[in-house]
């Protein structure tokens, strides 16, 4: 749900980043808890009571003085956090649905109001897979773009190095402090230096399996469009390419040999309507008609419907054994789940809410949910 621009105060700064910190609040369940209750502070006195109607145990936010040491950790570094809120915070994220609540900026904060592109790939790139992913970053850089990547092996360390003296954007899975993989130190020195490093984790945390879809979308939600230079079928780089597609960005691929595993999954992009790309210039004829305009990504419902405070918990008690019989280890659309239960969007979103922070719902792609 788009909010004016305006900056927190100190205090406020702190109830977000203590909301967004707490166990089951992500981005979604943090957009409706802003939603439905009007501020963070209103949210986190709210969390015990709702995780213990959603059958959980009460949560129990970080404290005010844990949220205050991250951001002097952060500070210490020469870093800042940014709220989704505020005027500096980058438009791609701002407009996805929903966007990160607060993202850590370590660098030249500057570099995220550019114009960006993505580029990704395999881990196990090959010697020319990396060479073609330099000399794009480079050529799109000298053409006016920021490169945003992940940092991994391969590809996107080929693509940082190639943007560095035009703008690089390291989005990382873990901690902004953790450097990961370890042998990119140096590159992460560099960035740090001449571009920008952004997470939405918490300080010091280890980068973990489920942390990188959450960086891929962060990629794409950054970039006008994202160009996959070499993905097998199931590469997390297709991860990027989906979340690209449904934030309504452009998807670019280089095709490759039908007999490199490397090139299946780029291959099928293309055969599925992603441009086939060769040269900057292939990227620069789509994406230079579209600068300059509003991102945009279609509402899919997943933020900030529950705009009530006052809705009665009574109704979603009513349909909650409706929902709670219709749900399944498969994901199901909430829309979907809202047909199924005949039941008003408010109660189901409500319940929804209430299983989510008690740990028993989990979020999908999609507006999908499912049980944990």
């Amino acid at each position: 749900m788009a909010q004016t621009p305006r900056s927190l105060s100190d205090g406020e700064r702190r109830a977000w980043l203590r909301l967004a910190r707490t166990q089951n609040v992500g981005p979604v369940t943090f957009a409706q808890l802003i939603a439905r209750f009007g501020s963070a502070t209103a949210s986190l006195a709210e969390l015990p009571r709702l995780s213990k109607r959603g059958g959980g145990e009460p949560l129990r936010p970080p404290s005010d003085t844990d949220a205050q040491k991250e951001l002097e950790k952060l500070d210490a570094m020469g870093g800042r956090m940014i709220a989704s809120v505020e005027p500096e915070f980058p438009a791609g994220l701002a407009a996805l649905d929903p966007p990160p609540p607060l993202i850590s900026v370590l660098g030249d904060a500057a570099l995220l109001s550019r114009e960006t592109v993505g580029i990704v790939g395999a881990r196990n790139a090959s010697a020319l897979g990396r060479k073609f992913a330099e000399r794009l970053a480079n050529d799109l850089g000298r053409g006016g773009f920021a490169i945003a990547s992940g940092l991994a092996r391969g590809i996107d360390t080929a693509a940082h190095e190639g943007s560095l003296a035009n703008g690089t954007c390291a989005v990382v899975a873990g901690g902004i402090d953790i450097i990961y993989p370890p042998e990119n130190a140096a590159l992460y020195a560099n960035i740090k230096a001449q571009g920008a490093i952004i997470s939405e984790m918490p300080f010091g945390q280890s980068p973990q399996a489920r942390h990188f879809p959450r960086r891929n979308r962060l990629i794409s939600g950054l970039s006008r469009g994202v160009v996959v230079v070499e993905a097998s079928e199931g590469s997390g780089s297709l991860i990027t390419a989906n979340y690209a597609l449904e934030q309504n960005r452009e998807v670019f691929a280089v095709p490759g040999s039908p007999l490199d595993p490397r090139a299946k999954g780029t291959n099928r992009l293309i055969r599925e309507g992603a441009t086939l790309t060769e040269s900057a210039e292939d990227v620069l004829a789509v994406l230079r008609p579209i600068l300059g305009g509003q991102f945009g990504e279609p509402e899919d419902g997943s933020g900030g419907q529950i705009v009530d405070g006052g809705i009665l918990e009574t109704e979603a008690d009513r349909v909650r054994d409706l929902i709670e019989s219709a749900l399944g280890p498969a994901p199901v659309e909430v829309d979907e789940l809202i047909r199924l239960c005949k039941a008003p969007a408010a109660a189901v979103l409500t319940v929804i809410l209430e299983l989510e922070l008690a740990g028993r719902l989990a979020r999908h792609s999609g507006n999908r949910v499912s049980w944990s």
